[in-house]
């Protein structure tokens, strides 16, 4: 039991200092991280090397193939470029493998408390950051020692040693065995990592040889596979496919190298060092790097196979208004997943310039039934803004910057802001309806008052969707200037409407429902203006 709880301890804190470092680096990274994933849309050879560069970031290549299953769900990734990311979070995962060989345990006490005393008492938030990456890293090692010392009294097992040692028989079972404790530990503990970082403390006592460890290895990488099948339940059919192509891919590169590049990969590994987890670090880089390599140009057929495992269907999830680009997948990276939020508020501020297009349009037309559309939206439109909404709570309180926490505080005025131009819309249509249920009729001057005002604000609604799209400053001021403009407008045509119900030009009722047009165009202007003045303050969100 001593043992088992010292490898369980040894594994915790060699777990925790990957995590603090991981969110280290993302912090460090801060927004260069969104410039990612705008590379994603590139090609599949800059997808591998995303990939690995991600996962170097993350410190996991679960968490990786997890968000691609996210990005491949929200429909921003397709495929083929999925299959490039997720053979470079293979190859990104090794690098944990080979810090972890690395003899620093020595340092590892002298690296925390260097760690926290720049953390204590530093104010700069990058310094920080780069002081948690430190007691990361200085954690992780300390973990690994831990495992070591606690595997050491494993060498007197004689049967313990017989059964590792089994492992590196040439027999198919054999063989067999290895791969499936390597998927077993990996499935359970849900992290490849986890497992590499178990194998090096027993080859560092000489208890785990380069032939025992390497199916082990191998079985690992099937292993990681499972949290991103997990993750694909309940997403779109091409999210599934792509955690299928993470599946085969493993599995293709397990069976290549148990037939023929195992013993090459051994000799090699051993000619360059006599360190047994180095050995084992090396084999893992290679065993990675060369099974890009050489699937790599064949991503196009397993995306093929994936299409054959789950067939395409004439009519595939026609896409529906509302929620497109969040994923709690993407939480892993908290800038990756600030970019999706800009994208679904984008989104949102679309949905609602087709409900305030609607609403305008079933007012002048007298139509109920394109009235009847614009409420469908309104609800839309609501529910959007409380999934939002509850997105960036969470993302709240994930591993953000001070600047990144500022910015998500403005999304939610922003959608907040979006939502009322939304109401607004909603309550055109239902005087629409109003209008055309008391057959109510307006004087040609004052529809062509209407119509000005309503071009104003649908072009200054229109230029602040952009503002928000492009971070144009030049576009987000001349939103404010037309505001302004918007309400001088609102006040004349007030006067000038109600010098027409003095003079009796118009009935009563139909001059309620032009005043009440007005204003709800004007209240529209004020929260298009606001959200201008969000572009201004957060340009670079």
């Amino acid at each position: 039991m001593k043992i088992l709880f010292g490898v369980l301890g040894g594994l915790g804190l060699f777990l925790y200092g990957m995590s603090i470092m991981g969110d280290g680096l993302q912090k460090s990274a801060g927004d260069r991280m969104k410039r990612i994933i705008e590379i994603l849309t590139s090609n599949r050879i800059m997808g591998v090397f995303v990939g690995a560069i991600v996962t170097a970031v993350v410190q996991s290549s679960s968490a990786t193939t997890v968000m691609v299953v996210g990005f491949v769900n929200a429909g921003i990734m397709n495929l083929t470029q999925a299959t490039g990311v997720i053979m470079g979070a293979n190859i990104g995962t090794t690098i944990t493998a080979q810090i972890a060989s690395l003899k620093l345990s020595e340092i590892a006490p002298i690296v925390v408390a260097i760690g926290v005393g720049v953390w204590l008492f530093a104010n700069d938030k990058k310094i920080k950051n780069m002081a948690e990456i430190l007691i990361g890293f200085g954690i992780l090692f300390i973990g690994m020692d831990l495992m070591k010392d606690s595997v050491k009294p494993l060498r007197e097992y004689s049967g313990f040693k017989d059964m590792l040692l089994s492992f590196g028989n040439h027999t198919f079972v054999d063989s067999l065995m290895a791969i499936f404790t390597g998927f077993f530990i990996t499935a359970v503990v849900q992290s490849s990592s986890a497992t590499t970082g178990i194998l090096i403390a027993l080859a560092s006592e000489g208890l785990l040889p380069i032939e025992a460890a390497l199916p082990i290895l191998f079985g690992t990488n099937i292993g990681t596979c499972v949290t991103a099948m997990l993750s694909s339940i309940g997403a779109n059919k091409t999210a599934k496919r792509a955690a299928i192509i993470h599946l085969m891919f493993n599995v293709t590169g397990t069976v290549l190298f148990m037939i023929a590049f195992k013993g090459l990969t051994i000799d090699f590994v051993t000619k360059m060092t006599s360190l047994p987890e180095r050995q084992l670090a090396n084999a893992h880089t290679i065993f990675n790097i060369a099974n890009t390599l050489i699937l790599l140009p064949f991503a196009p057929l397993l995306v093929r196979l994936a299409n054959k495992l789950i067939p395409i269907q004439d009519i595939e999830e026609t896409e529906q208004k509302g929620i497109k680009y969040l994923d709690d997948r993407m939480l892993e990276t908290p800038s990756i997943a600030m970019v999706q939020v800009n994208k679904e508020i984008l989104n949102m501020a679309n949905i609602v310039l087709e409900s305030y297009e609607l609403s305008i349009k079933a007012f002048f037309e007298g139509s109920e039934k394109i009235a009847k559309e614009a409420f469908k939206l309104e609800k839309i439109i609501n529910n959007m803004e409380r999934s939002i909404g509850e997105y960036l709570v969470k993302l709240s309180n994930t591993s953000l910057s001070a600047r990144q926490h500022e910015i998500v505080d403005g999304m939610f005025n922003t959608i907040n802001d979006i939502e009322r131009v939304g109401d607004h819309a909603d309550n055109i249509a239902e005087l629409a309806v109003y209008k055309k249920d008391n057959k109510l009729v307006f004087s040609d001057k004052g529809i062509k008052e209407l119509e000005e005002m309503h071009e104003r604000v649908l072009k200054s609604y229109k230029e602040s969707i952009l503002a928000l799209e492009t971070a144009d400053l030049n576009t987000a001021r001349r939103i404010l200037e037309r505001e302004g403009e918007i309400d001088h407008m609102e006040k004349s045509l007030r006067a000038s409407h109600i010098g027409r119900l003095n003079r009796q030009e118009c009935t009563t009722s139909s001059g309620v429902i032009f005043l009440d047009i007005i204003s709800n165009l004007e209240r529209i202007g004020d929260h298009t203006a606001k959200i201008a003045f969000a572009v201004l303050d957060f340009p670079d969100r």
